[in-house]
């Protein structure tokens, strides 16, 4: 009897070989931590993962040279970050994943435990997620400022003025060599919120307005007193 092809031939080239990356558990902890879209030193990324150095080392190595993160030398300094926007956004699918197929015990969903101020405004890589933005985007849908094809987004005539009235120029962010607007869905809320190069620019957008801010605390975002009065009324309008 012939044996079966491996997964890879029988399949999509070159999945196992993502699925074993992701599969030890100090890599996996690497890549959640920068999912904030931040590029952390090696030194950081081992504390987090609770590695040794060298152990650290080589699982630095393997996840750069599989493609998931990159590499920036800084000086004597190596910093990594997630190596594409695609990446991070299938990091986060697989984490609704695990989320959803865990098995089911008499404990707090995961959501659950998560503190109430991540779970209200956090970053999602380079756009926001969380329940704000999920209401944000549900409220864009019904206002017909973007439609929608499965999961992918076009914004309408009257969502290019109001995004060119928050400062983005929608023709200059549809050539990014990325998606334009797509869902993300999001882990907490289990709904789905805004992302792609649209996604990146609001928050890019709303940062500089002051409406939101970073913390110190990695992902978490912190809306301002001007964010609540704006989101407020944008959201019952």
């Amino acid at each position: 009897m012939t044996a079966p092809l491996a997964d890879d031939q029988n399949h999509f080239p070159g999945l196992s070989r993502i699925g074993s990356l992701l599969a030890d558990p100090g890599r996996a902890a690497m890549l959640w931590a920068l999912m904030d879209g931040s590029a952390r030193p090696a030194g950081e990324l081992t504390m987090i993962a609770g590695l040794s150095p060298s152990a650290a080392s080589a699982h630095l190595a393997r996840l750069t040279d599989g493609g998931l993160l990159a590499l920036e030398v800084r000086g004597r300094h190596r910093y990594f970050r997630i190596a594409s926007p695609d990446i991070a956004a299938s990091i986060e699918a697989l984490a609704n994943v695990a989320q959803v197929s865990a098995p089911q015990r008499s404990v707090p969903r995961p959501a659950r435990t998560v503190p109430l101020d991540m779970r209200y405004a956090r970053t999602c890589y380079d756009h926001m997620a969380g329940e704000l933005s999920v209401r944000i985007f549900e409220r864009m849908l019904e206002r017909g400022l973007l439609t929608q094809h499965g999961a992918s987004l076009d914004a309408t005539a009257e969502g290019a003025v109001r995004f060119a009235d928050w400062g983005i120029d929608l023709t200059e962010q549809k050539t990014r060599r990325r998606r334009f607007a797509c869902t993300c869905l999001d882990w907490s809320m289990r709904r789905p919120h805004l992302g792609g190069a649209l996604g990146a620019a609001l928050l890019e957008a709303w940062s500089s307005h002051g409406w939101v801010e970073r913390t110190e605390r990695p992902r978490v975002l912190r809306v301002t007193p001007a964010g609540h009065q704006y989101f407020d009324a944008f959201l019952a309008g």
